[in-house]
């Protein structure tokens, strides 16, 4: 433990002391309780969702000429995602540049630029940077963090960890429970509400978890006054206004296309949220992930990736309905809503409309057909194509495609088809991200601040300004 307990000493001396203030001059307007501002902050984020799946995903759910939520919000911009050390990002340093303005390296949690992906932190340069979430609690207000993947991975990390390696999630998971060793005092007494997957590292070995170190953080946490809910029921019946943990399995939770009726949907955990959040006197800052959008792109399975964005969308309009409940105009609420990153995923083709996708008819996922005749679009061995492809991953035909059966829409509309790729670069799960600028929309208080082309590090600015943190 004692390499932990080091971590979060270096944590709350770095945070002291205000190591992040390399971005503070891409903010303005130091706090005045005589200006409005973003009392409440709901940050949204579709890990992977480039504009080719937002696109892909308006067609599958709405039909070419339909608008998502994410269509609607009147303030949009162009996000550019680049890391410290590389031209495409993986999800650690584009999460943290939102979260804390700092461009950090490939692999690393919220940590400064001269921090690199290490086994071992002890072998790592570099310094923790402050978080909005951590801002946020500075400030009293509540504070909430809501995903679809395991709570410990890395978006939902870069809210309130600070680690060289995203993937050192037994580490991570400390960070967040008060009281304990390893605990990033930054937080304070802890956040507000905590929902997502990833129990696995909360749990000992003994309790059929990863934890090598006996430790059981579930019922730590439960010592330091939080609810616990592990289903649908349990975290409909948790009271408002008390700490709430919920963890919804060992690792991710379920893609919606496979959600049981137990597990709550990204809907019912941001409702929940903001049913913990929305009394708190000062307001609050709630991240919210659509994690998993993320994992079926890797997959080159567009279904899932496709019926991911359509939950996150929904979840997207479910919070705006509640906040203006007590909010109607958003004058108090700030609502922004981007990706981290893309990926290789491509429409091809001069392909006809098909409308969204139903049971009978499976749209964008289906065969690229001609949209004068209707005939199928054929390669250049004289075999039909589909719509959605990847620039790489796994399912390539090696040599002719004619030397396979032919692909119909049957096969290709399938929930675990995995689209054919350009370069084939490993097994399933293998496909990359991509480099390309993301979409940004914002909604509320201070949302017309985004527009044109930025850089992922001014989101933090623009946010910290508005809400006055």
């Amino acid at each position: 433990m004692k390499k932990i307990t080091g971590i979060a000493l270096m944590i709350g001396a770095a945070l002291a002391a205000g190591c992040n203030s390399s971005s503070d001059s891409d903010n303005s307007g130091d706090k005045n309780p005589g200006e409005t501002r973003a009392k409440n902050v709901i940050f949204f984020l579709g890990d992977g969702m480039g504009i080719n799946t937002l696109t892909a995903a308006r067609i599958y759910g709405v039909g070419e000429a339909g608008d998502l939520t994410m269509d609607t919000l009147p303030e949009t911009a162009f996000i550019k995602t680049f890391s410290h050390d590389a031209q495409v990002t993986d999800s650690a340093p584009s999460m943290a540049a939102y979260m804390t303005g700092v461009k950090s390296n490939n692999g690393v949690i919220s940590m400064d630029g001269d921090a690199t992906q290490q086994n071992d932190c002890a072998l790592s340069a570099g310094k923790p940077v402050t978080t909005l979430l951590e801002l946020a609690k500075a400030d009293g207000r509540g504070t909430g963090v809501v995903t679809t993947t395991r709570i410990t991975h890395a978006t939902p990390a870069d809210t309130y960890a600070h680690i060289c390696n995203r993937d050192l999630e037994a580490d991570i998971a400390v960070q967040m429970v008060p009281g304990g060793a390893g605990y990033n005092p930054a937080l304070k007494d802890g956040i507000d509400v905590v929902l997502g997957g990833g129990s696995s590292f909360f749990l000992p070995q003994a309790d059929k978890g990863k934890r090598t170190d006996g430790r059981n953080l579930i019922e730590e946490m439960k010592g330091q006054g939080y609810q616990f809910a592990s289903n649908l029921g349990e975290l409909q019946g948790a009271a408002a206004g008390k700490p709430l943990l919920g963890l919804f399995g060992a690792s991710h939770m379920k893609y919606d296309l496979d959600r049981p009726q137990d597990e709550p949907s990204l809907s019912d955990m941001t409702l929940a949220a903001i049913k913990q959040l929305k009394d708190k006197e000062k307001g609050y800052f709630l991240m919210v992930e659509g994690g998993r959008i993320d994992h079926a792109l890797h997959d080159t399975n567009a279904k899932r990736a496709l019926q991911d964005t359509l939950a996150f969308d929904h979840a997207i309009q479910a919070a705006i309905d509640e906040v203006k409940k007590s909010d109607p105009e958003l004058k108090n609420t700030l609502i922004v809503v981007t990706a981290d990153h893309d990926h290789t995923l491509v429409l091809n083709g001069y392909a006809k409309r098909t409308g969204k996708t139903t049971a009978s008819n499976p749209g964008v996922l289906g065969l690229a057909k001609d949209y004068v005749n209707g005939d199928n679009l054929l390669d250049s061995d004289g075999m039909p194509y589909t719509i959605i492809g990847f620039g790489n991953g796994y399912n390539r035909v090696d040599g002719s495609r004619a030397s396979v059966a032919p692909l119909d829409d049957a096969t290709v509309g399938a929930d675990d088809y995995h689209q054919e790729v350009v370069v084939k670069v490993g097994e399933l799960g293998s496909e990359t991200h991509g480099g390309t600028d993301v979409f940004l929309g914002a909604i509320g208080q201070g949302a017309d601040s985004f527009h044109g082309s930025l850089d992922n590090t001014a989101v933090f600015g623009k946010i910290k300004a508005a809400a006055q943190l």
